[in-house]
């Protein structure tokens, strides 16, 4: 099983910091955010990693290379510097991809054992769904029995972690487009399922919250 960690964007919120410097590059404790996810997977038993790279995305392949000294094995999907969105990132590249795979959005720092979802998704998506943080309320998806819901009150803020089947993006063209969309289309299929996650995560969106956790990890 291949997993893809999605490093294309733009960091907008992260200026002055990703003018020179694309923001899974930015470190916490002495390591770049992108490392983390790297040994997070290979520790669960993932060598084979895709990286999609759009702003500043040859500091990206510099910064890794082929993954050798991490212990893995790293392909590239290249993007122009707008990139494509979540989800037209993850169709660029999906030739480079296994069947399943997983995804994990490149500017967050977990604690999450990428083992747990080796085994999904048994239908189209599994996502995993951590508490809200303060800038996100509201949340984004429920709970009902296993399966993922767009709507009601329970909402769960989506960690940027799932494993997808390829024939979720059936139909799709290439180009950027956003995954969520997709998401809730077959959530009323009963096509996704979830999960529930209580440990560590943080969304490294702004300087104030990187700050933060370098602090977080500094301790530890």
């Amino acid at each position: 099983m291949k997993a893809m960690i999605l490093a294309a964007g733009r960091g907008e919120r992260m200026r002055p910091l990703t003018d020179s410097t694309p923001k899974p590059l930015l470190k916490v404790g002495g390591h770049s955010l992108i490392e983390y996810h790297i040994q997070a997977l290979k520790l669960a038993g993932i060598h084979e990693l895709v990286i999609n790279t759009g702003w500043l995305g040859e500091q990206i392949r510099t910064t890794l290379g082929d993954g050798q000294k991490y212990g893995v094995s790293i392909e590239y999907s290249i993007e122009p510097e707008t990139a494509y969105e979540t989800g037209g990132g993850v169709y660029h590249a999906l030739s480079l991809l296994s069947d399943p795979f997983i995804a994990v959005n490149g500017d967050v720092w977990t604690d999450y054992n990428f083992a747990n979802i080796k085994g999904h998704p048994q239908k189209l998506a599994h996502l995993v769904l951590v508490n809200n943080p303060p800038q996100h309320p509201d949340g984004d998806f429920r709970i009902e029995h296993g399966y993922a819901r767009s709507q009601g009150e329970g909402c769960l803020t989506f960690s940027g972690i799932g494993s997808y089947r390829k024939v979720l993006f059936e139909g799709q063209e290439a180009g950027s487009f956003p995954l969520a969309p997709i998401l809730r289309e077959f959530m009323l299929q009963d096509q996704i399922t979830a999960e529930y996650y209580k440990g560590e995560w943080n969304d490294v969106g702004t300087l104030e919250r990187l700050s933060e956790l370098d602090q977080l990890m500094t301790q530890w």
